[in-house]
């Protein structure tokens, strides 16, 4: 898999490009900024849009024979000039055996992940800090090894400290019975007996330090935070399930998976007047082609990609 050096202010980055962002300064530090891929799904197209009708939402991405369309699961890598690596994100990994990975459209039967950052000479050992949005499956079962028959789970970045919101930490402790399904059970359990979990409630981290701001967000699911990177050109913010992917950076647009979709669609509108007065960016996780976008507005106030 190839590399490709670029600006996070050059416009596009291709999903199918493990991209990395020229050294910048941030926080007193340098950095380089690396688009990594994470295992990729299939998933049926009418959840992921929730309340638009599919002969809209099939002009945005093309549904395969059995309606469902493909999602990335990628992370951020953020590699400073001190040496430290952060994380943010695991994707989906590679850990539901041969029967949910079928359930669950899971493409890959290895751990992409940790082949993306290996082409980058950064084995699991070497991430110092994972930052995660929330721990749905499909954004912590990266933290997980591969399935392997008879064999327990395991965390495989086994020096890092993990970054979770208070609030998302309690929701994967105790989940409710609509979206129980949607946490690995077990998780929490390793996180915690790693004796490395960062349980944050503002918006700065001790662990992460002044270079990275936290947003939150209740709509998809409590608690999930957004970690926004500070750099000159403008700051990055990695928009998690707020916005998955190009179709849904508009605000009217949610997911059948979220919890509460007009709080959602609320909290979407200021995020992006927020990120969008800054000069900011979005990073996407789920975009199967797309990992970094600007935002325009639109005469009528309304916002979409600027790819």
């Amino acid at each position: 898999m190839g590399t490709l050096m670029r600006s996070v202010g050059e416009g596009r980055i291709q999903a199918h490009e493990v991209a990395a962002c020229r050294p910048e300064p941030f926080g007193g530090a340098l950095m380089d900024v690396m688009v990594v891929e994470g295992n990729s799904q299939r998933l049926d197209g009418g959840a992921m849009f929730g309340n638009a009708p599919k002969a809209m939402w099939s002009r945005w991405v093309e549904p395969d024979a059995d309606n469902r369309i493909p999602l990335a699961t990628r992370a951020l890598l953020v590699r400073e000039d001190s040496g430290r690596n952060i994380l943010l994100e695991a994707g989906i990994g590679a850990f539901f055996g041969p029967d949910l990975r079928h359930r669950y459209g899971v493409v890959e039967d290895h751990h992409v992940l940790l082949d993306s950052l290996g082409a980058h000479g950064v084995g699991p050992g070497d991430i110092d800090a994972v930052v995660l949005s929330h721990l749905h499956f499909d954004h912590a079962g990266g933290l997980l090894g591969t399935w392997a028959s008879g064999t327990d789970q395991a965390l495989v970045f086994n020096r890092a400290t993990y970054v979770v919101s208070e609030a998302a930490w309690a929701r994967a402790r105790a989940p409710h019975l609509r979206d129980r399904a949607s946490f690995i059970k077990g998780l929490p359990g390793l996180i915690e007996g790693s004796g490395r979990l960062d349980v944050v409630d503002g918006d700065r981290s001790a662990t992460l330090g002044p270079g990275y701001r936290l947003h939150f967000s209740n709509g998809h699911t409590p608690g999930m935070m957004l970690a926004e990177v500070e750099a000159p050109q403008g700051p990055l913010v990695f928009a998690g399930d707020l916005i998955p992917g190009v179709p849904w950076v508009r605000p009217a647009v949610t997911m059948g998976y979220d919890r509460y979709p007009e709080l959602l669609i609320d909290e979407k509108q200021a995020f992006l007047e927020d990120v969008h007065s800054r000069g900011g960016r979005l990073f996407l996780t789920h975009d199967p082609a797309t990992a970094i976008v600007g935002i325009e507005r639109d005469e009528r106030g309304g916002f979409s990609a600027l790819v």
